[in-house]
């Protein structure tokens, strides 16, 4: 399978270079291409130099910050474009385990049970969250129960941003036209899919919190997510309610 894997990126030059390499040592076969947001510190520039060492790595310089769903918007609608069969996201900062690649693309073709995208889970049984605060663990579990309820989905780890794809998955779904910015776009994908009536499965991940550089989690981003899921929960149960009216 041709399998690429998109990396956005933004203040991340302490992390972009060991990030290619331990994709390269774990997925040798795989592509990847990083969505740079015109990152002040060189985190382009780094991916740029490394990824002529490396091959197969494509640099997309974005004119600005313009917010995590637009990155991956124009990082699935290139995959797509290039015919590539399996898309991996991940987040740039370490947290996500090279190593897991390779797992989540088999597991999308076991043979007993072929799904058709991946969620790295740190919400099922071998998952973890190491070294994280009590309240940061409540509020990521509170915050994936509540969406994973609302939204009727049948994953724990909902706002998981370590996923595997297949492409004509991903394609039927039309992501260019989601509207999310912040991690919310990883809720209105898995909605989008489950509604598609696509099948997911998850493997455990340990989610190992930034060594180098600051998170872009802000509380403006969580508004947006709890917001719009409350929002697609509301819709979707209207929808049911009109659906069971007019049969009646």
């Amino acid at each position: 399978m041709r399998v690429l894997v998109v990396v956005p990126t933004y203040q991340e030059a302490g992390n972009i270079e060991n990030l290619l390499r331990g994709v390269r040592r774990s997925a040798p076969e795989a592509a990847i291409v990083v969505l740079d947001d015109s990152s002040p510190d060189g985190t382009g520039e780094i991916a740029e130099k490394v990824g002529a060492e490396l091959g197969r790595v494509v640099v997309i310089h974005r004119s600005e910050k313009a917010g995590l769903g637009a990155a991956y918007r124009e990082g699935f609608a290139w995959a797509l474009d290039h015919d590539f069969e399996v898309i991996v996201q991940m987040d740039c900062d370490m947290s996500h385990d090279p190593e897991m690649i390779p797992v989540m693309v088999e597991r999308l073709d076991d043979p007993d049970d072929p799904v058709d995208y991946v969620i790295g889970s740190r919400y099922i049984p071998g998952g973890d969250t190491p070294n994280w605060p009590v309240h940061r663990r409540l509020l990521s579990r509170w915050g994936n129960r509540y969406t994973a309820r609302v939204l009727a989905l049948p994953v724990h780890d909902v706002t998981s941003g370590f996923r595997a794809y297949r492409a004509d998955a991903l394609r039927s779904i039309h992501p260019e036209t989601t509207r999310s910015s912040g991690y919310a776009f990883m809720s209105e994908l898995a909605r989008r899919l489950s509604s598609g009536g696509r099948s997911v499965a998850e493997v455990p991940i340990v989610f190992v919190d930034r060594a180098y550089g600051t998170s872009k989690m802000s509380v403006s981003i969580m508004v947006e997510s709890l917001t719009l899921v409350t929002a697609w929960g509301a819709k979707q149960r209207l929808s049911g309610i009109r659906g069971r009216t007019a049969n009646r």
